[in-house]
């Protein structure tokens, strides 16, 4: 028997109503009581931005064998998605969402087991996953659904160092056709699909079952572990450049990425680090957004902030990164409404989140980007304008000068050892940093001013 499971719609803005984009997510059942001392932290997230294929991937496969026709989505088929959690626990719960589907999304055979190597499980590590005692669950269109919790025997000690850096790899079969897909487009991540018409067979260990490869995540969007009570957890919100383009593929290195890593070496398995930046994101852009509609950097900043921020477990501590899109000749705000939009986004934050802790990062400089919507004066002056606002407005905890360690003094745009692309090897776009950029922006943070006393 399948279940349906939908949330109201949720939005800061006429547009964000109107695209049905669930807050919190309940789950199909109530959970099971956690044990004394526990409870659940978000250790993963994947924020949703449209329905594929727009949106802003990097070094993506060929998606035609898998994905025949876009209207269609997927059909009959399974997903190994590939992903790294900021923290482990005994026992996990998958978020999966249909937030830009246009039809009811049927998911059955879902799994979570630890990643070997390619689409390759570690032996007996594979565990069923349940939505309400059931197998399967069926998803409304702009709903997103919470899994019963699974338990992880090969997590049985969460604190084990053989598990930091390990992937946990979350199978599923979409039952049917399931329409426009909800994804995310730059996982910088290889993850797995089974051809169309193969049904379920994410259940199975090895890796022959999945021949095509994908860079994206697809209608998973967060993941919880448990942990014990209070374990704080921080959120990366932002753009591409919190979305890790130009860093290297698989190689975790984006700056959320760096970060964790330090705070991981002074806490241990007691903090969570997890990145909702959205390659092509604005602040207050685009003014409207729907399934038919859809914007490649996907809803703005404000429309996403229940789903992306508010609506997860543990948050503790927000670093903003964000504001170079709204300049851009795409998006062509002006500075006052990206500060108004952050002063409307840091009072919803601090209205639904008591005790949140914000941080705003300052604007990395694009001055002579090849993009052709970026690298022009204006962008620049706004830049520098919102930059100066951050720091001096008292509206944030603190301010992590990512423009300081990432701007050239000679020409005013990105030093040149973080211009080359570090995905694919390109000449770079002097507008995303590379690894060594990201390395200097995740080094940069006083771990002090997003943990106090920590």
């Amino acid at each position: 028997m399948m279940l349906l499971a939908s949330t109201a719609a949720a939005g800061g803005t006429p547009a964000g109503r109107a695209l049905a984009q669930s807050p919190a997510a309940t789950p199909v059942a109530a959970s099971a009581a956690l044990p004394a001392g526990q409870g659940w932290a978000t250790a993963w997230t994947g924020s949703v931005q449209g329905p594929y294929p727009v949106g802003n991937p990097s070094a993506q496969p060929n998606q035609s064998f898998a994905f025949p026709d876009a209207a269609e989505g997927a059909r009959d088929q399974s997903f190994r998605l590939v992903l790294r959690p900021d923290l482990w626990g005994r026992s996990a719960r998958l978020r999966f969402s249909n937030a830009f589907g246009s039809r009811p999304l049927r998911l059955g055979s879902v799994h979570a087991g630890l990643q070997l190597g390619g689409a390759a499980l570690v032996p007996g590590s594979n565990r069923p996953v349940r939505f309400g005692g059931q197998a399967g669950v069926t998803i409304a269109p702009g709903g997103q659904v919470w899994s019963d919790p699974v338990e992880l025997p090969f997590a049985a000690d969460p604190d084990s160092p053989m598990l930091a850096g390990r992937k946990l790899a979350v199978s599923f079969a979409v039952e049917g056709s399931s329409g426009p897909m909800t994804w995310h487009a730059k996982a910088l991540q290889t993850s797995y699909v089974s051809p169309p018409g193969s049904g379920a067979v994410g259940g199975q260990d090895g890796e022959e079952a999945f021949p095509f490869s994908t860079a994206s995540w697809f209608f998973l969007d967060a993941v919880d572990m448990t942990a014990p009570a209070g374990t704080p957890v921080i959120v990366c919100f932002g753009d591409s450049i919190t979305d890790g383009t130009a860093s290297t593929m698989n190689g975790d290195d984006r700056w959320p990425d760096v970060l964790s890593r330090r705070l991981h070496a002074r806490l241990g398995n007691r903090v969570a680090v997890v990145n909702a930046g959205i390659g092509g994101n604005q602040v207050v852009g685009p003014a409207s957004y729907s399934v038919d509609k859809p914007f490649p950097g996907g809803p703005s900043a404000l429309d996403r902030l229940e789903r992306d921020v508010i609506s997860l477990s543990g948050v503790k501590t927000l670093v903003w990164l964000e504001g170079t899109n709204d300049f851009s000749r795409n998006g062509n705000a002006t500075l006052e409404a990206v500060q108004e939009g952050m002063r409307q986004g840091v009072r919803r934050l601090r209205e639904a989140v008591p005790g949140i802790r914000l941080v705003a990062a300052t604007v990395t400089p694009a001055l002579g980007s090849s993009s052709p919507a970026h690298g022009h004066a204006e962008q620049d002056e706004k830049r520098r304008g919102l930059n100066a606002f951050l720091a001096s407005s008292g509206l944030f905890d603190a301010v992590v000068d990512f423009d300081a360690v990432t701007r050239d003094p000679a020409t005013g745009g990105l030093r040149p050892e973080m211009v080359p692309d570090s995905t694919t090897g390109a000449a770079g776009d002097k507008l995303h940093p590379n690894r060594a950029g990201y390395l200097a922006m995740g080094s940069s943070i006083a771990l002090a001013d997003l943990l106090p006393g920590r």
